[in-house]
C-alpha cells in the first residue's frame, strides 16, 4: 500500500468541483502535481481543502447582482440603504453647490454692470449740470428781441427748465442704482469658540459664510464681510456646531424660530 501510494503521489491528479453562485453552477478543474510520496488520505484532504478555498474565492468575486440575490440580514440591509441615501445626498449637495456658484458668478456680472451704469449716469449728470449752468447764464444775460416762446416761456428759460428736469431724473436713476447695488456689511461674533459661521436668508440658508478669528488677550472676535443689497435679512450664527443669536443685533421670532434681524439700507 505504501509503494502504491508513493507511485500515485507522484502522478498528476484531476479533481473536478462545482461551485454554486446564485442559481448557476460553474465547473472547474484543479490540477496538482506532487513530487514527494503522500498517502491517499492526505491527497483527498488536500483536494477538499483547496476546493473549499476556491469556493470562498469565487464567492468573493461574485457580481453585485449575484450577491444581492442572497438574503441579507437587517444590519447589512440598513448599511446598504444608508450608503445609497448618502450617495444621493452628496450628489444633490454637489449640484446645489454648482448652482450656487453659477448664481454668484451671474450676480457678480450684474453687479459689475450696475457699477458701469452708475458711472455713465454720473458722467451724464455732470454734463447736464454744466448745460443747466450755461442755459441759466444765457437767460440772465437778457432775452434778445424777437425771441419766441414755448408754453409761455422764452426759449432760453424753457431750455433751462428742461435741462433741470433731465438733471433731476438722472439723480433719481443714480439713487435707484445705489439701492440695487450690493453693499459691504460687516458682521461680528465675540466669545470663545473654535469655529463660527453665519447662515441666513441672504443665500436661502444654504452655505452661509465662515467668520475669521481675531484673538485678543481677553476674548476672541470673529468677523466677516457680506455683500448684500438693501433689504431685510434674517440671520443666525452657528458656533461650534450649535445655533446661537447675537446679543448685538435685534431679533425676530421665538424659540427655535428666533433669528437675528439684519437691515441693509
Amino acid at each position: 500500500m505504501s509503494a502504491w501510494s508513493s507511485r500515485m503521489g507522484s502522478q498528476r491528479f484531476s479533481y473536478s468541483s462545482q461551485v454554486s453562485i446564485g442559481t448557476n453552477f460553474t465547473h472547474h478543474s484543479f490540477w496538482r502535481t506532487f513530487s514527494t510520496p503522500v498517502s491517499m488520505e492526505e491527497e483527498l484532504s488536500a483536494l477538499e481543502s483547496e476546493s473549499h478555498s476556491n469556493k470562498e474565492e469565487y464567492a468573493l468575486e461574485a457580481s453585485p447582482d449575484e450577491i444581492l440575490a442572497h438574503p441579507m440580514n437587517s444590519e447589512v440591509l440598513k448599511s446598504v440603504l444608508a450608503d445609497s441615501e448618502r450617495t444621493k445626498l452628496v450628489k444633490k449637495l454637489s449640484e446645489a453647490n454648482q448652482q450656487n456658484r453659477f448664481l454668484k458668478r451671474q450676480l457678480q456680472v450684474k453687479e459689475d454692470a450696475l457699477v458701469d451704469f452708475k458711472r455713465e449716469l454720473a458722467t451724464m449728470e455732470l454734463e447736464i449740470q454744466a448745460l443747466v449752468a450755461l442755459a441759466e447764464e444765457i437767460a440772465i444775460s437778457g432775452i434778445p428781441k424777437g425771441s419766441r416762446k414755448i408754453n409761455g416761456k422764452y426759449i432760453q428759460y424753457y431750455l433751462r427748465s428742461r435741462l433741470e428736469a433731465v438733471q433731476e431724473k438722472l439723480k433719481e436713476q443714480i439713487k435707484d442704482v445705489d439701492a440695487a447695488q450690493s453693499k459691504e456689511v460687516s458682521l461680528f461674533w465675540c466669545g470663545m469658540a473654535e469655529s463660527v459661521q453665519v447662515m441666513g436668508s441672504f443665500d436661502g440658508w444654504s452655505q452661509g459664510e465662515h467668520l475669521s478669528a481675531e484673538y485678543t488677550s481677553s476674548y476672541t472676535k470673529f468677523s466677516t464681510t457680506l455683500m448684500l443689497r438693501p433689504g431685510r435679512y434674517e440671520i443666525k450664527f452657528m458656533v461650534d456646531g450649535g445655533w446661537q443669536v447675537s446679543p448685538e443685533l435685534p431679533t425676530v421670532g421665538e424659540g427655535w424660530m428666533k433669528n437675528n434681524l439684519l437691515i441693509v439700507s
